[in-house]
């Protein structure tokens, strides 16, 4: 009877979120209303925090919050029954082909070829050969192969992918050695950190460059790159040197035996394909990166991986359909939200009653970093971007492309939980780490992250 009554419990729990989430929403917005805000914006407050609290408790998948939020603004914001003063809610629908949505594809076209022809796998065992049998070279030569892997493609994909390479190595070293738990806390730390340092390395960052779109501000591939690739190398290496110092006491060399059993030929057509992939990877980076000179936009240059992959015959219609359309769909809703709460007004509302706080500017940027570090270890780190990125461009006019992007780096300095970051959970999953071994990866980039963010934007600007 109580076994039938707990899984009649968890099986309504999503519905109970979902209940308390709306009647939290109807309260803060009941509370926090003025007289002067129209119903476009009360529609749009009560939207702002449903959409937290669905995202925050998961009552639903974090795709499915986006497509509630598109849904509620094209039918509440224009529908003249509903809304006295009705939108045009044409650019809440067209946020799907926003240039960093393009973008985003064109990263999960490469990522899904470097996996289908196993130049990913490839990548890994060269960097266990290299790194030779010495633990702490090991650990350094995985962590920078992660941190490289991360920044053309998932942070998740690039966790599993390092993960599932060296599960052999883990399972013979078992649960109690110290290198196997530097090596698990390592790679999702480099993976975040990793992530960082391209416009296509986390979500976040493309929120960043969206929002910082939908004000006229450019971020070309090669400026993120210049901001977030300095914050991220040093992350990397202080979180290295850390777990270094605390787990890896023993020098004694490791045997890489488990690399002779997973050699396999390859045919010539994977040969073939192998080669299409490198020769599309690197035209694309190398079109990224010069975007100031060719004057393509990075939207556009995704189009190479998405029209030459498929016309190659590298990516078939399953490996498509097999992408991770889910983010998209969150990426997509994210911007609409954002950009709801521009155009009705709220964002400068409340930017307004901040900026008249007279707080210099310095310390605004330090309190949306941390701000920004905290949320996201207890929700989406996604969703904590979509909400501060384009509040902190309201408050501090002047440095709208610096706060967007120290936002969107703090956002990926959330590493405190297992259910912090996809990555951190997938190295919870192997069963190796306890949730209080995350704390020290946790606490160095959490306290780290967000401080070298901020200084060295305030270097740059200077």
């Amino acid at each position: 009877m109580a076994a039938n009554l707990k899984t009649i419990a968890g099986r309504n729990k999503p519905i109970l979120y979902f209940l308390l989430s709306f009647i939290a929403a109807l309260v803060l917005t009941l509370l926090l209303k003025e007289p002067s805000f129209t119903t476009t914006q009360l529609y749009v407050l009560f939207l702002l925090f449903f959409a937290m609290g669905l995202w925050f408790t998961e009552a639903v998948p974090p795709f499915a919050v986006s497509i509630f939020i598109i849904a509620y603004l094209v039918f509440m914001l224009g529908n003249k029954n509903l809304n006295a003063s009705p939108e045009n809610i044409e650019k809440y629908v067209t946020t799907f082909s926003s240039s960093v949505i393009w973008l985003m594809l064109g990263g999960f076209f490469l990522a899904s070829a470097m996996t289908k022809t196993k130049l990913d796998e490839a990548l890994f065992k060269f960097t266990l050969k290299i790194s030779g049998t010495n633990p702490r070279n090991l650990l350094i030569g995985l962590m920078s192969t992660t941190m490289i892997a991360s920044m053309l493609m998932s942070n998740t994909a690039s966790t599993a992918m390092v993960i599932t390479s060296i599960m052999p190595l883990l399972n013979s070293l078992g649960n109690k050695s110290g290198l196997a738990k530097a090596l698990l806390l390592g790679v999702p730390v480099a993976a975040t950190t990793g992530g960082m340092g391209t416009i296509i390395g986390s979500p976040p960052n493309l929120i960043a460059t969206g929002a910082l779109e939908n004000i006229g501000i450019n971020v070309s591939f090669l400026d993120w790159m210049i901001y977030g690739l300095p914050v991220s190398l040093v992350l990397t290496a202080i979180s290295c040197f850390v777990l270094i110092r605390i787990f890896i006491k023993d020098k004694k060399p490791i045997s890489l035996d488990f690399l002779q059993n997973r050699q396999t030929e390859r045919s010539k057509e994977e040969n073939k394909q192998r080669l299409i992939v490198l020769i599309i990877l690197s035209v694309t980076i190398l079109l990224w990166l010069t975007t100031s000179l060719h004057g393509i936009k990075v939207g556009a240059v995704s189009a190479v991986p998405l029209v030459f992959l498929t016309l190659t015959g590298v990516l078939k219609s399953k490996d498509v359909q097999g992408l991770p359309w889910d983010t998209l769909l969150l990426v997509a809703g994210g911007l609409s939200l954002g950009m709801a709460l521009q155009s009705s007004g709220l964002l400068e509302h409340y930017a307004q009653k901040m900026r008249n706080l007279e707080v210099h500017y310095i310390i605004l940027f330090f309190i949306l970093a941390y701000m920004t570090m905290v949320f996201s270890n207890v929700m989406s780190h996604t969703a904590t971007s979509t909400v501060l990125i384009p509040l902190g461009i309201a408050i501090l006019t002047g440095f709208e492309t610096q706060i967007a992007i120290i936002i969107g780096l703090a956002a990926s300095s959330a590493l405190f939980l297992p259910v912090s970051s996809p990555p951190n959970a997938i190295a919870y999953s192997t069963g190796f780490l306890k949730i209080s071994d995350f704390r020290i990866g946790g606490i160095v980039v959490g306290l780290l992250g967000p401080l070298l963010a901020v200084l060295w934007m305030l270097l740059m600007v200077r």
